[in-house]
């Protein structure tokens, strides 16, 4: 039977949710996605609680930072001018919002204050310092 290798290539239903329940993402009521292992799509702490494991397995854990999303970094905090924004939609506190990256990427940041005519933006990952949840079903090994 086919298991679930460093290199292998997964089909998945998975959700992930917040320690309290919240439910942050899902697409267990949606088509299944395809995940490569080892190239950075999945965490640590993901991609070691499906090693092992083969088609139509249920895996659920509980990750830390250090296994889900990692930790926030002060480093990571810039203030930007509120011109920077889009008049018509205006940043909030504790919105999420993706900038453009270098190389046609996007960054995710985290609005954590407004003062005056500047916005302090946190571009860790939003889900740092969190402890997830994961759930999966592996649907195929490709």
């Amino acid at each position: 039977m086919k298991k679930v290798t460093p290199d292998s290539r997964l089909s998945l239903r998975f959700k992930l949710e917040l320690e309290d329940g919240t439910e942050v993402e899902s697409n267990f009521e949606d088509e299944p996605v395809e995940f490569q292992m080892g190239d950075g799509s999945l965490t640590f702490g993901m991609e070691d609680a499906l090693m092992d494991k083969t088609i139509g397995d249920d895996v659920s854990a509980t990750l830390s930072p250090d296994m889900g999303f990692g930790y926030a970094d002060e480093n990571n905090i810039h203030m930007m001018p509120i011109d920077d924004f889009p008049a018509d939609m205006p940043p909030e506190v504790n919105q999420v919002i993706a900038f453009d990256g270098p190389h046609e990427t996007e960054i995710m940041g985290t609005v954590i204050n407004i003062k005056g005519n500047e916005v302090e933006v946190d571009f860790s990952h939003p889900l740092a310092d969190r402890i997830i949840k994961f759930s999966a079903k592996i649907m195929d090994i490709i």
